[in-house]
């Protein structure tokens, strides 16, 4: 390559683009960098000094790509089968010997399932704040309910059609795995999937970019070991918050027979072909792994027992739809469930996912970080009562105006109207707990919350090894917060928040909360890269704007 064409590639990498590779991550700092490139003579100082700092940012690049890599336990052999390219090829981007066009960068980002580059199809927010919400928002569907009835659908030969299916970029990704396997999956309204299982499942072309971006992948694992003697899916990912094991999932499932190896690239699954009832302990009470368990046990003939099981609200949920399938459970919402298993499950159905009750969480928390009086409707109250206890203690005023069921004729929603307060830091440390305990999703939201209120709040986020790190991206916009360890911070409530540029975090809730504090903000915010929120909520901003927001979308 010629020193002009170099020149050229380097224009059209680093200035036309906006490179967000080298900021993501909330404890490296910083904002993108849009490198200023003058347009000097070939053989000037400034043409030499262009081109070392293309080389230098070469370099950062290529090193960023193989710690994403890693971090997706990927091999350098495994990427380069990904990409379609050489493995010398593979090591030579990552010690930033090639120059990267926006191509590459755009095809890298899709096997890692992380945005290195931003072109036409980025997404960002500029968040007016400071703005007061009013009137009535309805809460959505839930994402993680959505997610596990699309899993559980493959339990099912007849015809299964659900309603209520967010319709967001989880929910995108484990359609594109399904209908990658041979499974046809139609929208037939907005909320509405009919979804049709093949004869055969073709495992051997499974969607792995899709696949390694949602965890929600190793919950086909409980339904298919009834339909296939052996196969294998991608790692899981998802949000990024840390190491996070699947041995709650191996360990029930090899009480039913099942062998799973775990390789650099993929889980082996070996089933055994026939399987009898057992007594289960699970070895954590994980939300994920309960629904896999339960899939498993429910086409095995006789009565599985599922101890120390989650009984949250997704799990519920699968349980509803298992039951609307003919299959009878005992102890749904205990932390002990009976599954009554059928051999074969064949039938013309119609289920209703029911609403989120974090994204009800978290339109309390906007409410309470823009000083408003807001409506919020539909929400899942048996999975919120804890957190409005504590919020009541917080002097937060609210009032329930109406009690009713949802769609799926079993769980209770209400109408909620939270009005402005002046709220004042708990003594007690805030965390969260397996349900009935406050729900660990719905932490973070009292981090903004926190910061509204007078005095000094711990919060302690035991859960994920990472999470509370991106808490702190809040001091950005003004914040008083303090990372005590990776998982408590002490948050100084009483802080005017201000506007700021900040690169989305690559963990949903987190992500939202900063959304939530920029709303409160007074002045101008840009929130980048704003998948992860897309990736869990459906429409945000248009439903923000219509209560009140000024959220403008940028693409």
């Amino acid at each position: 390559m010629s020193l002009v064409s170099c020149r050229e590639e380097f224009k059209s990498l680093f200035v036309t683009p906006l490179i967000t590779a080298l900021s993501c991550f909330p404890q490296q700092g910083g904002n993108p960098v849009i490198l200023p490139l003058r347009n000097p003579r070939p053989g000037s100082r400034d043409w030499d000094e262009n081109i070392l700092t293309m080389s230098t940012y070469q370099q950062k690049i290529g090193n960023f790509i193989r710690e994403l890599r890693e971090r997706q336990g990927m091999t350098p052999e495994n990427f380069a089968g990904f990409l379609g390219t050489s493995l010398p090829e593979v090591n030579r981007m990552e010690s930033g010997d090639i120059n990267f066009t926006t191509e590459v960068l755009g095809k890298i980002s899709e096997v890692l399932g992380h945005q290195l580059v931003s072109l036409n199809y980025s997404t960002d927010f500029q968040i007016n704040g400071g703005r007061k919400l009013s009137g009535s928002i309805t809460t959505n569907y839930s994402k993680n309910g959505s997610v596990g009835l699309l899993c559980a659908s493959l339990l099912n030969k007849g015809t299964t059609v659900l309603h209520g299916i967010a319709r967001i970029e989880e929910v995108n990704r484990v359609i594109e795995i399904m209908e990658s396997i041979g499974v046809s999956v139609i929208w037939t309204d907005k909320n509405t999937v009919r979804i049709q299982l093949p004869d055969e499942f073709t495992m051997e072309s499974i969607n792995v970019a899709s696949a390694i971006k949602t965890r929600s992948v190793i919950m086909l694992i409980g339904p298919l070991i009834h339909r296939l003697s052996g196969f294998s899916i991608p790692h899981a990912s998802g949000c990024k918050l840390g190491k996070r094991t699947i041995s709650a999932h191996t360990y029930a499932l090899e009480e039913l027979g099942v062998k799973i190896k775990t390789t650099h690239d993929d889980y082996q699954i070996t089933s055994p072909g026939s399987f009898k009832p057992r007594d289960i302990v699970m070895y954590e009470a994980g939300d994920t792994a309960c629904e896999n368990i339960l899939m498993a046990a429910s086409k095995i003939p006789g009565k599985t027992v599922i101890r120390f099981a989650s009984a949250n609200y997704m799990v519920q949920e699968i349980c509803f739809f298992l039951e609307k399938l003919g299959v009878r459970i005992d102890g749904i919402g205990t932390s002990t469930l009976v599954v009554h298993g059928k051999k074969e499950i064949s039938q013309e159905i119609e289920y209703w996912n029911s609403e989120d009750p974090i994204e009800s969480m978290m339109f309390i928390s906007a409410a309470i970080a823009t000083d408003s009086e807001l409506e919020i409707t539909r929400c899942p109250i048996d999975f919120l009562s804890l957190e409005l206890e504590k919020l009541k203690k917080m002097n937060l005023k609210f009032k329930i105006t109406r009690r009713y069921k949802s769609e799926n004729g079993r769980t209770n929603l209400v109408d909620l109207k939270v009005y402005p307060s002046k709220l004042v830091a708990l003594e007690d440390k805030i965390h969260a707990n397996p349900y009935p305990g406050l729900n660990m999703d719905n932490l973070p939201f009292f981090v903004p919350i926190s910061i509204k209120a007078k005095g000094q709040t711990m919060i302690h986020d035991w859960v994920y090894e990472n999470r509370a790190i991106y808490f702190t991206e809040l001091n950005r916009l003004g914040a008083n917060i303090t990372l005590a360890d990776p998982h408590r911070v002490y948050i100084q409530g009483g802080t005017p928040l201000k506007a700021a540029q900040i690169v989305c975090p690559p963990a949903l809730r987190p992500a939202m909360i900063i959304l939530i504090g920029m709303l409160g903000a007074q002045g101008t915010s840009i929130l980048r890269s704003v998948y992860m929120i897309n990736r869990g909520y459906e429409e945000i901003a248009e439903r923000f704007n219509k209560i009140g927001a000024d959220i403008r979308i940028l693409k």
